[in-house]
């Protein structure tokens, strides 16, 4: 039972959940929810990498994990660290086949996807902003997989944009928050090179455009007046209060706070786009 508890712990529940909705959205916010068939492959799909990514990563993390989380499955002795890597193999092979009965450019992203997903894990996230971006443009694909499911992606794009902006600008809050064990096994990140000042300079401004951006698919009737007040109330207001939160007391153990927070002010984003599509 312990066993079963650790599996499911490394795919990160939490994080499924966001991408499986994720790709839901990516597919609705296009008018269409049809063939319905295919956008539920793509949300499996998506769901299926998206554990086999976090559970390679914490393979690839384990050492840091010692240090940063040791209550995670791997350094708790819950799982063991070859179990966790075949684990993870298994799931990306299984979200590649479901993308592969979508139709062919399905199957191109899931599979590019996967790999670079454990590209990730393996070398770019221990280099300075590859590894960050590389989070931010796989999750804002992730509106684009559910659009181009159902054969439509301009609006998936946009909520795409905004996604990737979101992800970013966590990414790096986390780097700040993983700052310790990142030292100790000798990475170079953004906040190690630069410092935490540069490293919350270069997340304010995206923070900042992200607010702006949000506002523009309302104005250019994309989105309803629903959307504006869900994302007004529940995601720009929320996100000016981490930019003043993370200056006024910049120490990793509040950020990593913060970012836990904006995991799940993702699901009020998402909310406002299911809400609001025009």
């Amino acid at each position: 039972m312990n066993a079963i508890r650790g599996y499911i712990q490394l795919t990160r529940p939490v994080n499924l959940l966001i991408a499986f909705g994720s790709i839901f959205v990516g597919g609705f916010v296009t008018g269409t929810i049809h063939p319905f068939s295919k956008l539920m492959l793509a949300c499996f799909s998506g769901a299926l990498i998206a554990g086999g990514a976090n559970s390679i990563n914490d393979y690839y993390d384990l050492e840091i994990d010692r240090i940063n989380k040791p209550g995670r499955p791997l350094p708790s002795g819950l799982v063991k660290p070859l179990q966790a890597q075949l684990f993870s193999l298994i799931l990306f092979a299984l979200g590649i086949a479901a993308g592969s009965f979508i139709h062919l450019p399905a199957f191109i992203i899931a599979f590019s996807s996967s790999v670079l997903l454990y590209l990730y894990s393996f070398r770019l996230k221990r280099t300075i902003l590859w590894g960050n971006l590389t989070v931010a443009l796989l999750s804002g694909m992730a509106f684009i997989y559910g659009g181009l499911a159902v054969g439509r992606t301009r609006e998936a794009a946009i909520v795409g944009i905004f996604s990737f902006l979101f992800h970013l600008s966590r990414e790096i809050i986390k780097d700040i928050e993983d700052m310790k064990g990142d030292r100790s096994e000798g990475l170079i990140t953004l906040p190690l090179k630069y410092g935490i000042k540069n490293a919350l300079v270069l997340t304010s401004i995206v923070m900042v455009v992200l607010i702006g951006l949000t506002l523009v698919p309302y104005f250019m009737k994309f989105f309803s007046l629903v959307y504006l007040i869900i994302v007004i109330a529940g995601v720009d207001f929320f996100l000016i209060y981490i930019l003043f939160a993370m200056w006024i007391r910049p120490i990793p153990e509040h950020l990593g706070r913060l970012a836990v927070l904006m995991k799940a002010d993702m699901l009020v984003g998402l909310l406002a786009v299911y809400l609001g599509r025009g």
